[in-house]
């Protein structure tokens, strides 16, 4: 076995993850700082619903016409340049910022970086398994890195300062640092090994097969369909932390008791502590699966996102840090233990024909179609408690998420059967 492709595949993690990282978590406080608060969620949203078609679509050219690892370079290098474009915007607007623009500019970054998640993920499974290794014991602890990678573009951007000395999680900055990591990750990729398209069989194919939708056939197992309704159920959650964390904690600053304290002026640093709770949450993931299997994982998860929106309704950087701190460090086990687990579940229950696309379908469900109605009620509740409200109130917000995520746990706990087998499907 090459041993040296591990540390290919840290890199490419580490570029990857840097890449999101950069913008993520702060992107909500930049927007509020240019008067766009009450579109956080639009822009949040953006991102699922580019996924809901984008990562299906670049799965299919992935199997059929263009090696995965090229691709990824190819999308990294669009996105790169669409983040490029937003930062320049936001640096010759200032505070005169047109939504239209800057939104623009912004989509066209998500609509190529999204694919890439599910592509990097199909990248590094076909090169371990070329090699030997075993995707579930190998892939998680390659995968951790790329955590390390989110975290050091979220302590990046909240520790530097412009020359004016606004952090770079409060400004435009975010955009130029993720474009040119994009632009890195553009370069790093045409050096990894060739993952090939699936070859033709030369037997008659369908027009669904001809262009990858076979992977939608996987909803005629029953509870592979259920498995994908309830991580569509649960990719709700997926980017409401993301999106409003960081104005909520930074709102302290704006409250004569909590003004002077650390977390209120340092929001990215004090969430990078979820991310740095995911490397455990990572590293746990093999076990977990086989102690658990996937239904005690992603009932743990669930229950997992309860804990982390009730604290954040709980808490404050005062007293109460500690319940934000709790929160953080449950991010971990909620994120993991369900996208990179069920990731992983569907690599396992799918062929290798379809499984560049089974993956775009699980990131369509998740942080498409999920992830879209997440942010976009999201906002709506935001705004109802918040930001048009006589008297904001976030931790009734916070309240409503952690019951919704209550609910679909409960819900998966009864209707989700784990198989009895990993008969692969086709």
């Amino acid at each position: 076995m090459n041993k040296s492709i591990k540390l290919r595949l840290i890199v490419m993690n580490i570029i990857q993850w840097a890449v999101w990282g950069a913008y993520l978590t702060s992107m909500g406080s930049y927007l509020a700082n240019v008067g766009l608060a009450e579109r956080i969620g639009i822009f949040y949203a953006m991102q699922g619903i580019v996924s809901i078609f984008m990562p299906t679509l670049m799965g299919i050219v992935a199997d059929k016409f263009i090696p995965a690892q090229k691709l990824l370079g190819y999308c990294h290098g669009i996105a790169g340049l669409g983040m490029l474009g937003a930062g320049f915007y936001g640096m010759m607007a200032g505070t005169e910022v047109s939504f239209s623009v800057l939104f623009s500019l912004y989509a066209i970054g998500v609509a190529f970086y999204m694919p890439t998640i599910a592509l990097s993920n199909s990248v590094a499974y076909n090169i371990l398994e070329k090699n030997g290794y075993d995707t579930v014991k190998d892939f998680p602890p390659i995968r951790v890195f790329g955590t390390v990678g989110f975290i050091l573009a979220m302590l990046f951007v909240n520790f530097v300062t412009n020359g004016q000395g606004v952090q770079y999680q409060h400004s435009y900055n975010q955009f130029f640092v993720s474009g040119i990591l994009g632009i890195a990750m553009l370069i790093y990729c045409f050096t990894l090994p060739n993952c090939p398209c699936s070859p033709a069989t030369g037997e008659k194919q369908s027009f669904a097969q001809k262009m990858g939708l076979d992977a939608f056939s996987l909803f005629k197992d029953r509870q592979m369909a259920i498995f994908f309704i309830f991580s569509m159920l649960l990719g709700v959650a997926l980017q409401i932390t993301n999106g409003f964390a960081n104005p909520f904690i930074s709102h302290f600053k704006e409250v004569p008791e909590f003004a002077a304290t650390w977390g209120a002026r340092n929001a990215n640093a004090l969430i990078s502590i979820s991310q740095i709770s995911e490397t455990l949450g990572i590293l746990l993931i093999p076990v977990a699966m086989r102690l658990f299997g996937i239904k005690k994982v992603m009932l743990i998860a669930m229950f997992a996102w309860v804990l982390r929106f009730g604290l954040f309704g709980a808490g404050d950087p005062g007293a109460g840090v500690w319940m934000l701190i709790l929160s953080m460090l449950v991010y971990g086990v909620a994120f993991d233990f369900f996208n990179i687990s069920g990731s992983l579940y569907v690599n396992q229950r799918t062929t290798g024909k379809i499984q560049n696309s089974a993956q775009g379908l699980f990131m369509l469900m998740t942080n498409g179609i999920g992830a879209t109605v997440g942010t976009l009620s999201a906002q709506a509740i935001v705004n109802h408690f918040v930001y048009n409200a006589a008297e904001p109130n976030w931790s009734a917000a916070w309240y409503v998420f952690a019951g919704y995520a209550l609910v679909v746990a409960i819900l998966f706990m009864i209707l989700f059967k784990e198989p009895k087998d990993n008969t692969k499907l086709a």
